[in-house]
């Protein structure tokens, strides 16, 4: 089954909304955010844009800046997206992808430590062996 017309737009507005963020927003207050999920209406005249912010105490102000800045971010979505008419945006907090994201490194920090543990114990095996 393929992609439908709304699904492969809120692709490519989240490419762009993550490239425009990091590159052209100069607001202070936007700190390092994530696109997490772009969803689009059918008729393609809204889009909803989930973000996740690295600094929890700072998220009201950056939701406040990035609502701000949604007017400068639709204007280069316009220029850069090959349709007629660019949907109205949105910023929403992504809250499940978020927990998901950090279940995942947690996984991996304790992974990288359980490793590095048992990776000591071989060479103090190998050192007391060699004694």
């Amino acid at each position: 089954m393929g992609l439908t017309r709304a699904n492969r737009v809120a692709d490519q507005i989240k490419q762009e909304v993550a490239a425009i963020l990091a590159l052209k927003v100069r607001d202070p207050r936007i700190g390092f955010v994530t696109v997490t999920d772009v969803k689009v209406t059918q008729d393609l005249h809204h889009a909803k844009i989930f973000v996740s912010v690295q600094e929890k105490q700072d998220a009201p102000l950056t939701f406040a800046a990035l609502k701000k800045a949604s007017s400068f971010v639709r204007g280069q979505l316009a220029q850069s997206l090959p349709l007629r008419r660019v949907p109205g945006i949105a910023f929403f907090p992504d809250n499940e992808n978020e927990s998901q994201i950090l279940n995942l490194l947690d996984e991996v920090e304790y992974e990288e430590n359980r490793l590095q543990a048992s990776h000591h114990e071989n060479n103090q095996d190998l050192n007391e062996g060699l004694s």
